[in-house]
Parts: structure tokens; C-alpha cells; sequence
């Protein structure tokens, strides 16, 4: 049930995204091939040529386009092998193919446009098997690193959490890690042949949880207790928390998600809009492509100050939590005396500390030397816009920070970024007392909430205005 190698959620493909992006690849290369046909069968060019002269090469490219969906060509369903996905794209030229002749029949079409026809209709099948025996290879390779199929863990040792399995091992669109119960002295070594890994308490610590997406409640629905119970030991996780519908309740599988062919009910976490995922994404890349060019000069200037400041490497490197808990390496410019071990956060940074040197109290105050972290989010790692990331042993005082607040993972429902909400908000640099921490985690929620295109413009807009006029946070 395991795939070959872990991978984090951030790093997973939605296998509709996928599709859609092959489909728009199929339309593209039959859009050109669509026009060349049409110009080299109409000597007086497109736009000269009588309507009846080219709609036949256009009603084949649309019909062609609508079977291969109608077909299903995009499914990529994983035990389809190679020959039986060509079969299918055959098929949807068998379809077009007949329509496209009964069209012809229809208009008396002349001999020659037949011809072209013809050849369009066979260039087009060339083409679509290349591509599409690509398209096959890729998902097979994204399937098999781990990319492209959910992972998930089960809590409940029940006949449901069987019934998941055996329909994951059947259709393999999941990859079920483990079971957790929480009830573990009365639950069994494993289900199905997937190991019990431990109780509820386990699940939350887990060092497997920043790889998986949906944690499943198995346990049946008629036992309300037991199950807000669950969902309130598990409120703490970034993940999606979901409840497994009985039979019975399958009547409102409409307004549910689907797993294994099973209806889910959402109990807790961030579901991503994969619209929404994708826009954000997209800005990131524009943004930060644009930022790093106009940045490099003064980048290259500083990584020259501090050369000439004081000895030691120029960037500094910190594991940092990042989306759904997943550490990850964070870039920045070098601002303290060097050290011989790396400084993994458990003590914060104060308003003059001594460690500070001269050029790091410059660019702590400007936070220039966060400009490196751009290449944090060029790799998907960070965003733009988002809450902080944080140590994951940073302290406040003597105890852990994550530890004060019962939503202190929401945070991590989200990409860390660059600046946030909480940034303009006032909620800058150390987070010193149990009250500064839950201000932080409240404007991290509040602003993982509102997300949209035009509030991370507005963040982007108001955070050099709100550093020029800081002069006391320590950062």
C-alpha cells in the first residue's frame, strides 16, 4: 500500500489538473494542425476560402476533441495499461471518424477535399498516439515516485477502514500509510495486511504526517461520541480530517467528496481549492521571477558587505516548518557572528542582540536579509504571501510556542511566505509571551481564511510601508 517513495503534500499533483493540462495539449497541437491542413487545402488562403471549403476540417477537430473526453482518454485510470489506453483513443477516432464521413456524404464533398480530409484525419491519428503514449508514460512515472496518488491514514480498526483498503488495493487510486486506533488494546496488529501504528495520540506526532493528505475516521457514524472524541484529539492536525459515511447515509453522497468510491464527510482542515492553489502559484512564479531580477544587484551588494563585515559564510540556512507541517530549508542573508553549530531557533532573536553584526543590523531592519528566500519560493517551498515560517523548536520563554496555542498547526494549513497578514499587522519578528503567539496564530488563521488574488496584492503593497516605518521589532 505504500508507494515507493514519500512525498510531501505540497509536492503532490491533483490527477485532474494533469488531464487538463494534457487535453489543452491535445487541443493546441490539433488547433495547428487544423490550420496548416485548411491552408494547404484551400490555395486562396483561410480567410478567402468559402465556409464550406474549411468547416469539415473544424466540425473533425471539435468532434475529436469532445470524444477523446467523451471516451474518457483522460482517465489514466492506474491499472490501464499502454495498449488498452491506445484502444481508447482509437475508439474516439472510430467515433469522430464516422461523423466526420457522414458529414461529407452529406454535403457531396468533392474528391479533393476528401483527400485532404483524409489526410488530415491520419496525421491526426499519428499525432494523438505520440502524445498520448507520452501522456501514459508520464502518469505511470508520476505514480510511481509518489506524486500523483493521494496518501492517506485511517483511524479506526473497524470493518470500514477494511472495506477502504481493499477497494485502495483494488483501484489504486490511494495509498493507505497505516491505521491508527484509539482504542489501541482492543485493536488488532494490522487490517487487511496495513500495520496498526498506534493510538490517536501517535497519529499526531507522526513524522509521516507532513506526506499525508486526508486523515480518515472509520469509525461508524452512529457512534457521535466516540467520534467527536477523535475529531477533537485531531483538531490540532494541518491535515484534512474526514469521516467515512455508512451505507446507509450514502443518500447524502452528493454533497460529499469521494474516496476509493466511498463519500466522505469534511470534520476538519483546509480542503484546497485547486483553483484558487493554482492562481496563487501562478503569482508566486510572476512575482518572485520579477522580484529576483530587479533584486540581484542589491543582493549582490550585500552578499559583499557581509564578506568585508565579518568572517563566515554569507547565507544562513534554518529548518523551518513550512505547509501541513513539512520542514523545510530556509534561505537567508547572513546578520549574526557565525557560529559553529547552525542555530536551530530555540532561542529567538532580541532587540539588540549582541550576536547581531553590523551589516545584520541593517538588513534586519529593512529585512533585506530575507531577499534570498525568493528562491525558497521559486522551488514551491514558500509563498509571496503567508504566515512566517517558524522554527519547528522555537520557544517562547521555556516552553515550545506550538504548545501555547490549540491552533498553532492552522497556521501551517498554508504556504510560509515572504511577508503576511500578520506582518502589516503589527505581528513582526519575536513572538516573546503566550500573548504575542496567539495574536500571531489568530492573523495567520484570519488571513488563511480571506486568502484571494487581491488581499496578497494589498499585503505586498502595504509591507515595505509598514518596515520603513519600524524601527523597534526586532526581526
Amino acid at each position: 500500500m505504500r508507494p515507493r517513495a514519500l512525498v510531501s503534500t505540497r509536492s503532490r499533483l491533483r490527477g485532474e489538473s494533469v488531464a487538463q493540462l494534457f487535453r489543452a495539449a491535445d487541443i493546441i497541437v490539433l488547433a495547428a494542425l487544423t490550420w496548416i491542413s485548411c491552408a494547404q487545402a484551400n490555395p486562396m488562403g483561410i480567410w478567402m476560402s468559402p465556409v464550406d471549403a474549411v468547416a469539415p476540417f473544424f466540425a473533425g477537430a471539435l468532434l475529436l476533441i469532445y470524444n477523446l473526453g467523451a471516451t474518457h482518454a483522460y482517465g489514466f485510470r492506474p491499472r490501464e495499461g499502454l495498449i488498452q489506453h491506445l484502444i481508447t483513443v482509437t475508439g474516439a477516432f472510430a467515433l469522430t471518424g464516422a461523423a466526420l464521413a457522414a458529414i461529407l456524404w452529406v454535403a457531396r464533398a468533392p474528391n479533393f477535399m476528401l483527400e485532404a480530409i483524409a489526410s488530415w484525419f491520419c496525421l491526426g491519428l499519428v499525432l494523438s498516439y505520440a502524445l498520448h503514449i507520452g501522456w501514459w508514460l508520464t502518469v505511470r512515472r508520476l505514480r510511481r515516485s509518489g506524486r500523483l496518488t493521494p496518501n492517506i491514514v485511517i483511524v479506526g480498526a473497524t470493518k470500514n477502514a477494511e472495506r477502504i483498503i481493499k477497494s485502495a488495493l483494488e483501484r489504486r487510486d490511494v495509498a493507505v500509510l497505516g491505521v491508527f486506533d484509539d482504542r489501541r488494546g482492543r485493536a488488532p496488529d494490522q487490517i487487511a495486511g496495513v500495520p496498526v501504528l498506534g493510538d490517536t495520540s501517535d497519529l499526531v506526532g507522526h513524522r509521516m504526517m507532513p506526506f499525508v493528505d486526508r486523515v480518515v475516521i472509520t469509525v461508524t457514524s452512529t457512534a457521535q461520541a466516540r467520534i467527536r472524541t477523535i475529531a477533537a484529539q485531531l483538531h490540532a492536525l494541518p491535515n484534512e480530517v474526514t469521516l467515512l459515511m455508512d451505507v446507509g447515509d450514502n443518500g447524502h453522497a452528493s454533497v460529499l467528496s469521494r474516496m476509493a468510491d466511498m463519500p466522505l464527510a469534511q470534520l476538519a482542515g483546509s480542503r484546497q481549492d485547486p483553483d484558487r492553489a493554482a492562481a496563487k502559484r501562478l503569482q508566486d512564479l510572476a512575482f518572485a521571477a520579477a522580484g529576483l531580477v530587479l533584486a540581484a544587484p542589491v543582493m549582490a551588494l550585500i552578499a559583499l558587505a557581509i564578506r568585508l563585515d565579518s568572517p563566515g559564510p554569507i547565507f544562513f540556512r534554518q529548518r523551518r516548518q513550512g505547509f501541513n507541517n513539512e520542514e523545510i530549508v530556509v534561505w537567508k542573508f547572513r546578520s549574526m557572528s557565525h557560529a559553529p553549530k547552525e542555530d536551530r531557533g530555540a532561542r529567538q532573536v532580541s532587540y539588540d542582540d549582541d550576536r547581531i553584526t553590523r551589516v545584520g543590523r541593517f538588513i534586519r531592519r529593512t529585512s533585506l536579509d530575507e531577499l534570498p528566500q525568493i528562491w525558497n519560493v521559486l522551488k514551491g517551498e514558500m509563498s509571496l504571501v503567508g504566515p512566517r515560517p517558524h522554527s519547528p523548536t522555537m520557544k517562547t520563554g521555556a516552553v515550545e510556542s506550538s504548545r501555547l496555542v490549540a491552533e498553532y498547526a492552522h497556521r501551517h494549513r498554508m504556504k510560509p511566505g515572504l511577508t503576511g497578514w500578520a506582518a502589516i499587522k503589527g505581528s513582526r519578528g519575536p513572538v516573546d509571551t503566550p500573548e504575542s503567539v496567539r495574536v500571531r496564530v489568530a492573523l495567520d488563521i484570519e488571513y488563511i481564511e480571506r486568502q484571494s488574488f487581491w488581499l496578497d496584492l494589498y499585503i505586498m503593497l502595504m509591507t515595505l510601508p509598514c518596515l520603513v516605518g519600524d524601527r523597534q521589532v526586532a526581526r
